[in-house]
């Protein structure tokens, strides 16, 4: 072959194969600083977060929630640009397995993400409630009813199991304790709380699958709660996952308290809380700290968690460390106190 068949070979091989670099898509996702969402602020006579019920009380500054742009389920990155993404200082490249399990479809992603996002806000409420000294009670919760079994179209998801056979069960184990104490084919009478209305149903007894001589009601059980305020949320429903739920909860907590907990400041943070008000590790954290100090952050909540995982980052706002609700609580009122020495961050 001549000098020049060569160098025309070589030129088209190079030439398909930086073609094949860039189409060829790799197995990974990128993580970029998202948009930040004020939840006290109001827009359209609506707020991001509005309350009910309960006495509420003007609220000042800037709460932010912060979010983070990830490669969509149904899209890919070329080598070249997971290459930039890993490289760039706001960025971050992740194996797509840990974002997108194999074996899901993007409804099932999508659908996760947004039970995730409702576990959050349903758990940010109580929190917050329960720190503002709201009452809230805790009874068995009816979290999935099987479509086979006796209780479907009698007992629904979310239902409040306050009594059965007009006694009083304060908890999954008195529920249970209860039924036990039928035979199958009886009539098991509930009286249950549905988004507010009070109900008596009755559910007959079928044989349980491991024990025929067990009634079963065919419903899974776990913990719900009771309480008078109504919480309502007017965030970008496309914006989901578990992550605001500290956020959620210091907006809440800030309506329904009198007093300044920001003052005129911008706050912005992240991290899931539990209805016990503790704070969990989120991911991202590097592109969500980057995304707030953009946007004018004055101070950053990090979960105590996620401290380590802030590594090198060059930021110049204060990145607080928190482990519950009233450590950011607590934190926050510091601040606006002037009191900024006393307050604990990460490092």
């Amino acid at each position: 072959m001549s000098r020049n068949a060569v160098a025309v070979v070589s030129s088209l091989m190079f030439a398909v194969l930086a073609v094949l670099l860039v189409l060829i898509p790799v197995p990974y996702v990128a993580w970029r600083p998202g948009q930040t969402i004020d939840v006290l602020e109001q827009r359209d006579d609506r707020g991001a977060i509005e309350v009910s019920g309960v006495p509420t009380f003007p609220t000042t500054g800037r709460l932010l929630m912060t979010t983070v742009s990830t490669t969509r389920v149904d899209a890919t990155l070329s080598l070249p640009e997971a290459i930039f993404v890993y490289l760039g200082a706001d960025y971050d490249a992740m194996p797509r397995e840990v974002i997108y399990p194999a074996g899901k479809t993007s409804d099932q992603v999508q659908n996760e993400a947004v039970a995730m996002m409702d576990t959050s806000r349903n758990n940010a409420t109580v929190a917050a409630l329960r720190a503002a000294g709201v009452p809230v009670e805790e009874w068995p919760r009816i979290s999935s009813v099987l479509l086979s079994g006796p209780s479907v179209n009698v007992l629904q998801p979310g239902d409040l199991i306050l009594a059965v056979d007009g006694i009083s069960t304060s908890n999954r184990d008195a529920v249970a304790a209860q039924i036990a104490t039928h035979q199958v084919g009886d009539s098991i009478v509930f009286e249950v709380d549905r988004s507010g209305q009070r109900l008596t149903v009755s559910v007959i007894a079928r044989a349980g699958s491991s024990d025929a001589r067990r009634p079963s009601i065919g419903v899974s059980i776990d913990t719900g709660y009771l309480f008078e305020p109504t919480v309502t949320f007017g965030v970008d429903p496309s914006v989901t996952g578990p992550s605001a739920g500290l956020i959620f909860a210091l907006g809440i907590y800030d309506q329904v308290t009198d007093g300044q907990l920001i003052g005129d400041k911008t706050v912005a943070g992240t991290g899931t809380i539990s209805a016990a008000g503790r704070v969990g590790t989120i991911g991202a954290i590097r592109q969500k700290i980057k995304g707030a100090e953009r946007d004018g952050a004055s101070y950053f909540l990090v979960p105590e968690g996620n401290c380590d995982n802030v590594g090198d980052l060059e930021v110049a706002i204060p990145l607080i460390k928190v482990g519950t609700l009233n450590d950011a609580i607590s934190a926050l009122q510091l601040i606006n106190e002037g009191n900024i020495a006393e307050v604990p961050t990460c490092g």
